[in-house]
């Protein structure tokens, strides 16, 4: 460099350039997890139970009984109906699970109507009835007395 020549810029480029590789370090690790989690949860529907089977590297397996199920719901969002996909939601008698949600399956609707066909079999067989609140035909209605 002459005396007469001087510096006016030096510069890099921006690191944007990069923000596609950054966004992949931190998506693509994500997304590995969610097809871990995803591939290693498994519902198993017998005649008699419901068996969730979760986890990676710890394994927890929820076993229900069928005749335990209250209600059931079949919820189908926008994003799960483009992909043909619901979730059935179990609502049900046991302390430890008293929500069940079964997500992202395909044929959602027949596997809710399983459930809930099993769940009536398996309480017809254990002579088990559940008592609904409120309904009426009680003895603190009004329209009885007891004259």
């Amino acid at each position: 460099m002459s005396s007469e020549e001087r510096v006016e810029w030096t510069g890099t480029p921006s690191q944007v350039q990069n923000l596609g590789w950054w966004l992949g370090i931190v998506t693509i690790p994500w997304a590995l997890w969610r097809w871990l989690v995803t591939r290693n949860t498994v519902y198993t529907l017998t005649t008699e139970r419901l068996l969730v089977r979760r986890g990676v590297f710890n394994r927890v397996t929820e076993d229900l009984e069928l005749y335990r199920v209250r209600d059931t719901r079949l919820e189908q969002p926008f994003w799960q109906r483009l992909f043909g996909c619901g979730e059935v939601v179990l609502f049900t008698t046991d302390a430890s699970t008293p929500e069940v949600h079964l997500t992202w399956l395909k044929d959602a609707a027949r596997i809710r109507e399983s459930i809930r066909k099993f769940s009536e079999a398996r309480r017809d067989a254990k002579r088990v009835r559940t008592l609904e609140a409120g309904g009426g035909g009680g003895l603190g209605d009004s329209d009885h007395s007891l004259d």
